[in-house]
């Protein structure tokens, strides 16, 4: 779609994430987002270029100081934190009109500003995905939970530094199968 739209061919893409609103709790949550993300750049490793995080609450900043160093170079590379709303930042590598909503405001902090353009990207406090997030909520209140076997995902043999990453996702996704009480076979 971006192709066609620019006329070149576009391989890599850039993420922003908004970190409004992150408290210590939801950090808890965020392992199995984690445990995906991780799994999409295995699968698709250079598809994402850089992921800019905007809005970082101080307790995200602190934490990455110290995860920083433990990460490998090549991630380190391709995560940048930025102050405030990171526009400054962004608008050196894209244009304003690809500039999500969250970071269009004057200043830092995020924008509480929803946008109703259905080609904005995803922000918690955009109307589409609050109702999506809702619908998913109510689901999952009025659902019980119910085992549905063993997950497994066929991993091509790689190098050994990424075969290490590959024992890391699995102990993440044994960790929450044990935590939600159930075995998730990898």
């Amino acid at each position: 779609m971006v192709t066609k739209k620019y006329g070149r061919h576009i391989t890599t893409c850039i993420k922003v994430l908004d970190m409004t609103g992150l408290k210590l709790s939801a950090l808890n949550q965020m392992k199995i987002v984690t445990a995906i993300s991780t799994v999409d750049d295995l699968n698709y490793p250079e598809k994402t270029e850089t992921y800019y995080i905007v809005n970082a609450p101080y307790i995200f900043s602190a934490c990455w100081k110290v995860v920083k160093p433990l990460l490998q170079e090549r991630t380190r590379k391709k995560v940048h934190v930025l102050r405030g709303c990171g526009k400054d930042e962004l608008l050196k590598i894209m244009d304003y009109s690809s500039l999500p909503h969250f970071c269009r405001r004057e200043g830092s902090g995020a924008s509480k500003r929803s946008s109703s353009d259905p080609d904005d990207c995803f922000s918690l406090d955009h109307p589409f995905h609050q109702e999506l997030y809702n619908f998913i909520q109510e689901q999952a209140l009025n659902m019980e939970l119910t085992k549905q076997g063993s997950l497994h995902v066929n991993i091509p043999d790689q190098d050994p530094e990424d075969a290490k990453i590959v024992e890391v996702i699995e102990a993440e996704f044994h960790k929450l199968g044990v935590q939600n009480g159930s075995a998730i076979g990898v």
